[in-house]
């Protein structure tokens, strides 16, 4: 049961990081270059179908995972556990994700014309890199953290 889990949130992973990646490497320059609102909007609308689901589907099995390696919540505050010190990580890394994502949605995509392209490129460069730092904390918890050996 375990290692499915693990599989559906890694394969969740992979479309959020790798879809903001898409976006914040190839369609978003392209789109500030040519100031190109309908680029942004049309993988948007696409992504969107998939992205947002795969992150809600991220977060629950996430909170699965995190209770199957700490049951105990207290845990997932610890600075004396590794894990328990990535779980926080994870945490404030949601807290940033959602913020954002928030805030792009619900202030930027609305009205997005060439303008707002460069608003919007500092909402989606942040949360890219804060996907990948999800990936990479994620390794950590698996593996036990980033302690020396």
């Amino acid at each position: 049961m375990i290692h499915a889990l693990i599989v559906i949130h890694v394969l969740a992973a992979t479309v959020w990081t790798g879809g903001h990646l898409v976006l914040a490497t190839t369609i978003l320059p392209r789109a500030l270059r040519e100031r190109d609102v309908v680029a942004v909007l049309r993988f948007e609308s696409g992504y969107e179908r998939i992205g947002m689901p795969a992150l809600l589907v991220q977060v629950l099995s996430g909170f699965v995972l995190a209770l199957h390696h700490r049951p105990d919540f207290a845990d997932w505050v610890s600075f004396e556990d590794p894990v328990g010190t990535l779980l926080l990580v994870k945490l404030a890394l949601l807290a940033a994700t959602v913020g954002l994502a928030l805030s792009a949605r619900l202030r930027v995509l609305p009205g997005l014309d060439a303008t707002g392209l460069r608003t919007l490129a500092w909402h989606v460069v942040p949360v890219t890199i804060l996907s990948v730092l999800f990936v990479i904390v994620g390794v950590g918890i698996r593996t036990g953290g980033f302690a020396p050996a």
